[in-house]
C-alpha cells in the first residue's frame, strides 16, 4: 500500500512541477511576441498514477487565418492613405492651383482683346503663360518625386518580403526534420517563430496557408501563386522594368531565377507591397497623364488658333507652345534596331486620352496602335496605321490615331513593341516657343467690307479663317491673299452671284443656297480650298457687292483674339479612352483639372473609409485571436495557486508515505 501511495505521490509532484513549469513560461513570455500561450495535459494511467504531460500550443488556425487577412487588408489602405493623402493635400494647394494659372492667362488675355495694340498687356500673357508652365512643371515635379519614392519603397519592402519568406522555409524545414521531444513543447519556440513571420509576412502581401507534411506551413498569395513550398522550396519577388526600366514591376521569381518569372496581378495585391502599387496605379499614373494630355491639349489649341490670325508684324502667326517629342521605349525582347518616337499631330491634340500607347510593328511599314490602362493592359481595338516616310498619323489610319504623329527609323522588325509615354513626359517638358508680345495673333488675317453705294440689306459676315498655310494665303514675307481680294456681285437672277477673283481678275457665276452661308463653299472649287470663308446675311439687290481682302495693318483687330479667348470655355481634352457613338467625350480645361482633383481626392476618401473599417475588423481578429492565443495574467496566476498548491498536496502525501514505509520498516526489524 506505502508503495502505491509512494507511486502516486511521486506522480502528483512531477505533473504539478510539469504544470507549474508551462505556467511559468507563459508568464515569462507575457511580452514575447508572436508567443502562443502553452496548456500541459496529462493522462491518468491503470494504476491511478498520472502519467507523463504533453504540452500543447493553444492556437485556433481559423483566428490565425483571420487575423493574417486583416493584417493584409489594414496594411494595404494605411500604405494607401500615406501615400495618397500626401499628394491630395499638395494638390488641393491654393499655391498649386493650375486652375489659377489657367484663369490668370486667360484673364491677361482678355486685357490685351482691350488693347490690341498694347505691347504692355501683350507682355502680360506671355508672363502668366511662363507662371502657367512654371506651375505645371510643380505639380508634374510632385507626381514624377513621388514616382521615384515608390520606386525606393518597392526595393525596400521586397527584400522584407523576400527575407521573410526565406525564413519561413528555413523554419519550415527546421520543423519538419526537428523532434518534438515527449511532451511536445520542444519546436514550439520554433513554430511560434515561424508563425510570427508569417504574420509579418501579411502585412507586405496578402497570404494564404494550407498544412503540409511534418508540421509546415505550405504559403500563397491572395491570387494563387506559391511562395512557400515544401522540402524547404520557395520562390522570391523581383523588381524589373520592361521596357521602362525607370516603372518597376513585381514579378515572381520561379526556382531561383532558373525559370521565367511570374506575371504578378497587382491589381489584387493587399498588404504595404499592394497599397503602394495601388498608389501608383490609382493616383500617380493617372494624375501624371491627365496634367500630361491637359498641357498636350491647351498648347496644340493655343497653336492652332494662334496660326489662323495675324500678329503683330502683320505677319501669320506661329506657334505660342513648343510640344515636345517622346522617345518611345522598347522591349527587351525586339530583335530589331529601329527607334520610335511620338508627339501630337497639329490640331489633333483633343483626341489624345489619358493614357500610355503600345506600338507594335506588325508588318512591313504597317504598326498597330493601342491606348493602355493604368495597370499597362490595352484598351479597345488596336488601331492600325501605315508607315510612310517613317510616319504614321491620322492620315495613314483611317483619320484616328489618337491625336498621335509616330516617326520610326529604319530597322524594325515584324513583332517588335514599344511603349509610348508621351503624356506622363509632356508637362515638364512643355515650353514657350517664343515671348515675343508681337507674336500673339490677335487680329484675323482677312477683313471683308460692303460696297457704300448697295441698295439692298444685305451684308457680309467678318469672314471665318480654317487653315493660312491652305491655297488662300501666300507665305509672304508679307503674306497676303493668294489671287488678291474677292469680290462678290448679286446678279439679276434669283440667288445668282459672280465672284471676281485672281490678277488678271477672273469672274465666276454661282448659283447659292439660301441662306448664303459659307459662300466659297458653296461655290466649289477652287474656292473651297482657300483656308477661309464667309456668309451673307439679309437681302441683297441686283448689283450689290462686297469685298474680302487681306487684313493687312490690321493690328488693332481682336477677332482671333476673342477666338483664343474662347478657348477657355471650348472642349478640348478628350475625357475617356473609349466613347459611345456620339456620346460627348470632351471637357473644358478647368473641367479636366478638376476632374484630375476630384478623382484623388474621392479614392482618398475612401480609402481612409476602408482603413478605418479594416482597422476595426483587424482589432476584432486580433482580440478573438489573443483570446485564444494570448496569456492572460489574472488566469495564470490563478494557476499558479493551484498549481503550487497541488505540488504541496503531492508532497504532502510523499512525505506520509515515507513516514508508513519508515514504520513498517521499523516493525520488521
Amino acid at each position: 500500500m506505502s508503495f502505491n501511495l509512494l507511486n502516486i505521490a511521486n506522480s502528483g509532484v512531477r505533473a504539478s512541477s510539469e504544470l507549474l513549469q508551462t505556467t511559468s513560461k507563459n508568464i515569462t513570455n507575457v511580452n514575447t511576441e508572436g508567443y502562443v500561450r502553452e496548456r500541459t495535459e496529462h493522462r491518468t494511467l491503470f494504476d491511478n498514477q498520472v502519467g507523463l504531460g504533453q504540452t500543447f500550443r493553444l492556437v485556433n488556425d481559423f483566428a490565425q487565418q483571420q487575423l493574417n487577412r486583416d493584417v493584409s487588408n489594414l496594411a494595404f489602405f494605411n500604405q494607401f492613405v500615406d501615400e495618397s493623402a500626401r499628394v491630395d493635400s499638395l494638390f488641393a494647394e491654393e499655391s498649386n492651383s493650375l486652375s489659377t494659372s489657367i484663369n490668370s492667362l486667360f484673364s491677361s488675355l482678355q486685357e490685351t482683346l482691350n488693347q490690341p495694340s498694347s505691347s504692355v498687356s501683350r507682355n502680360l500673357f506671355f508672363n502668366d503663360a511662363q507662371g502657367y508652365i512654371d506651375q505645371l512643371g510643380r505639380l508634374s515635379g510632385i507626381v514624377f518625386d513621388q514616382k521615384t519614392i515608390v520606386n525606393d519603397q518597392l526595393e525596400i519592402y521586397t527584400d522584407e518580403a523576400n527575407g521573410l519568406i526565406s525564413k519561413i522555409s528555413e523554419l519550415n524545414l527546421a520543423i519538419a526534420s526537428g523532434s518534438s521531444g515527449p511532451d511536445g513543447s520542444a519546436l514550439n519556440s520554433t513554430i511560434n517563430q515561424r508563425d510570427l513571420a508569417i504574420k509579418e509576412l501579411a502585412e507586405y502581401i496578402d497570404i494564404e496557408t494550407l498544412d503540409g507534411p511534418n508540421g509546415e506551413k505550405l504559403v500563397f498569395m491572395g491570387t494563387g501563386e506559391a511562395v512557400v513550398m515544401e522540402d524547404g522550396a520557395f520562390n522570391l519577388f523581383s523588381l524589373s522594368g520592361d521596357p521602362d526600366p525607370n516603372f518597376k514591376d513585381l514579378k515572381l521569381d520561379v526556382e531561383s531565377g532558373k525559370a521565367i518569372p511570374l506575371e504578378v496581378d497587382t491589381s489584387l495585391l493587399k498588404g504595404k507591397i499592394g497599397g503602394l502599387l495601388a498608389y501608383r496605379e490609382d493616383i500617380l499614373i493617372p494624375s501624371q497623364n491627365k496634367l500630361g494630355q491637359l498641357s498636350l491639349a491647351m498648347a496644340d489649341a493655343f497653336n492652332q488658333q494662334n496660326r489662323l490670325g495675324l500678329d503683330a508684324d502683320g505677319e501669320l502667326g506661329g506657334d505660342l507652345f513648343t510640344i515636345p517629342s517622346a522617345g518611345a521605349y522598347a522591349y527587351a525582347a525586339n530583335t530589331g534596331t529601329a527607334q520610335l518616337t511620338g508627339t501630337v499631330e497639329a490640331g489633333h491634340g483633343s483626341e489624345i486620352p489619358a493614357s500610355d500607347f503600345l506600338i507594335e510593328y506588325t508588318a512591313a511599314n504597317q504598326i498597330t496602335v493601342s491606348a493602355l490602362d493604368k495597370y499597362g493592359d490595352p484598351v479597345g481595338t488596336p488601331i492600325v496605321a501605315t508607315v510612310a516616310g517613317g510616319v504614321a498619323n491620322a492620315g495613314s489610319a483611317g483619320g484616328f490615331l489618337y491625336g498621335l504623329e509616330i516617326n520610326l527609323t529604319a530597322g524594325a522588325a515584324v513583332g517588335d513593341k514599344f511603349e509610348l509615354k508621351l503624356n506622363s513626359e509632356a508637362s515638364t517638358n512643355i515650353q514657350l516657343a517664343t515671348n515675343r508680345p508681337e507674336d500673339l495673333a490677335l487680329a484675323s488675317p482677312i477683313r471683308t467690307n460692303s460696297n457704300i453705294n448697295n441698295q439692298g440689306t444685305g451684308s457680309i459676315s467678318g469672314g471665318t479663317v480654317t487653315d493660312t498655310t491652305a491655297a488662300g494665303f501666300t507665305a509672304g514675307p508679307p503674306p497676303s491673299l493668294t489671287n488678291g481680294p474677292i469680290t462678290i456681285t448679286k446678279t439679276a437672277n434669283p440667288n445668282e452671284f459672280d465672284i471676281t477673283d485672281g490678277t488678271p481678275a477672273v469672274t465666276t457665276t454661282v448659283v447659292l443656297t439660301p441662306p448664303y452661308d459659307n459662300v466659297l463653299n458653296q461655290a466649289g472649287a477652287p474656292y473651297n480650298t482657300y483656308g477661309f470663308d464667309f456668309s451673307l446675311e439679309g437681302a441683297p439687290n441686283t448689283g450689290d457687292s462686297f469685298t474680302l481682302e487681306f487684313n493687312t495693318n490690321g493690328f488693332d483687330d481682336n477677332r482671333n483674339g476673342l477666338m483664343l479667348a474662347g478657348l477657355q470655355d471650348k472642349e478640348l481634352v478628350r475625357a475617356n479612352i473609349e466613347t459611345s457613338t456620339g456620346g460627348d467625350n470632351l471637357t473644358t480645361l478647368n473641367e479636366a483639372y478638376g476632374n484630375l482633383i476630384t478623382d484623388v481626392g474621392i479614392r482618398t476618401s475612401s480609402a481612409k473609409t476602408n482603413q478605418v473599417a479594416f482597422e476595426a475588423l483587424a482589432n476584432q481578429s486580433n482580440a478573438w485571436y489573443e483570446s485564444i492565443s494570448g496569456v492572460n495574467l489574472d488566469e495564470e496566476a490563478a494557476n499558479l495557486l493551484r498549481f503550487q498548491q497541488s505540488y504541496s498536496a503531492a508532497a504532502q502525501i510523499l512525505s506520509t508515505a515515507r513516514t508508513v514505509f519508515d514504520t513498517i520498516l521499523n516493525a520488521a526489524r
